[in-house]
């Protein structure tokens, strides 16, 4: 898909998983460490509450020692089918320097399940500035690992 402003500059990756939605759903949210950044790098979500409007904190730790806290809000949980979260709003309703709004969601597709994950920026900028830092690669690595985790 083409970011435009139409679609929200949106990004996207999409990935067929042989497994049925229950397990992948399983795998997604209740093994999210797991799968939630590309190795070597890792994840701790410190909080994540399974509801529109909760919150969500996430640190990622690289190999060299890096350590980036993604503090955010959970936009929708629609147990089964997907969430989203964002960096726009962040503690109690504290607006915060919006760059994406993240949507991953799951579909059954014939025999297994259809895995789509999706970007979407306030602007054109932050678009490209995401497609630069290696949106395809680094989420598209994520999108492998739980394929692996899910199919293993």
């Amino acid at each position: 898909m083409t970011a435009t402003e139409e679609n929200g500059w949106e990004l996207s990756i999409s990935r067929f998983i042989k497994a049925p939605p229950p397990k992948v759903w399983d795998i997604m949210t209740n093994r999210i460490n797991d799968w939630w950044c590309p190795k070597p790098w890792r994840a701790e979500f410190d909080k994540l509450e399974r509801r529109a409007g909760g919150a969500s904190s996430c640190t990622m730790f690289g190999p060299e020692g890096e350590v980036h806290p993604h503090p955010g809000t959970v936009l929708a949980w629609d147990e089964g089918k997907r969430f989203a979260f964002t960096d726009a709003v962040v503690g109690d309703l504290m607006p915060a320097g919006p760059f994406m709004i993240g949507i991953w969601s799951i579909e059954a597709e014939g025999d297994g399940t259809r895995y789509t994950a999706l970007c979407r920026h306030w602007t054109e900028d932050d678009c490209k500035r995401h497609a630069e830092m290696g949106f395809v690669d680094g989420w598209g690595a994520c999108a492998d690992q739980l394929v692996e985790m899910c199919e293993g």
